[in-house]
């Protein structure tokens, strides 16, 4: 409805469930790549460019990036590649984006998947409650600057996009599958193009039109992961989500892991996704 062409890849055949992935900040399609290759056997599993990012259409004006056209997008998005449900997975923002289109839209996601981010309204609770995590979302007011976000990103050849993934502070855990020099310029070559950065810094821009939610409960099956080596969020965060799910509801903190964890601990990843996916057919026959 929305008028915007959007981008994705594609794994498994047409007909299949479909499993939609909705990647962070700053990322695209690519941050899902082992997911991809992992669930094509049992589904047909989409990874987007969200509104704004890569090869997606970027509107200009940052009104376009409010919550609501973001969770439009995945009811469009859905219905256009012929689907009326899908198993849901985001991570980070795309985790935000998730958890609101399972609260708005219940009958198209059968089971959630959120990586990385809490329910939308323990975040804006704790934000409020604790100093320590309004210092690690700092850069949510940083974004609202006009175009000094941007440039900062561009300096140095993109110096902190590439710390945000390999720096000690920031980056992917000790243990953790470390980008190779091909991810990192699969990043660069998206985020180097002219005006891409605009698109996904727009998204925070608008989020304080948007929240406090008025609904909240999320009545779907739902796995919450967490690398807990997250320098964005504290994951304590993770524990209180729980009182928002009024269904399966099952927490995974991972000790050694990141913010970036599907790309961080891919396999223990997929692993997890496998064995909730499976217990949840399984408690349906029992």
């Amino acid at each position: 409805d929305s008028g915007l062409r959007f981008h994705y890849v594609a794994a498994g055949e047409r007909g299949k469930p479909l499993m939609l992935l909705l990647h962070g900040f700053p990322e695209f399609w690519y941050s899902w790549r082992h997911q991809l290759r992992e669930f094509k056997s049992e589904y047909r599993v989409v990874a987007l460019d969200l509104r704004g990012y890569g090869e997606t259409d970027a509107p200009p004006h940052k009104e376009n990036y409010k919550l609501d056209c973001l969770i439009a997008d995945i009811k469009d998005i859905l219905e256009s590649l012929g689907y009326n449900k899908c198993v849901l997975i985001g991570h980070d923002w795309g985790g935000m984006i998730a958890w609101l289109v399972a609260i708005c839209y219940p009958e198209m996601v059968t089971k959630l998947i959120v990586v990385n981010f809490p329910h939308p309204s323990v975040f804006t609770e704790y934000i409020l409650r604790h100093p320590s995590q309004l210092i690690k979302s700092g850069y949510y007011f940083f974004f609202q600057m006009p175009w000094f976000p941007e440039f900062m990103f561009t300096l140095n050849d993109f110096k902190v996009l590439k710390s945000l993934f390999t720096s000690q502070a920031t980056g992917i855990g000790r243990k953790g599958c470390r980008l190779t020099a091909e991810d990192i310029e699969a990043y660069l070559y998206v985020f180097s193009q002219p005006g891409a950065l605009t698109g996904p810094i727009n998204h925070y821009r608008t989020l304080f039109s948007c929240l406090p939610l008025q609904h909240h409960e999320v009545i779907m099956p739902t796995l919450l992961l967490w690398g807990e080596r997250d320098a964005f969020m504290e994951v304590e965060m993770a524990e209180i989500t729980r009182i928002y799910v009024k269904n399966h509801f099952r927490l995974t903190i991972l000790s050694e892991a990141s913010h970036w964890l599907q790309q961080d601990q891919p396999d223990i990843v997929n692993k997890l996704i496998w064995t909730f996916l499976k217990e949840e057919t399984k408690r349906k026959r029992e």
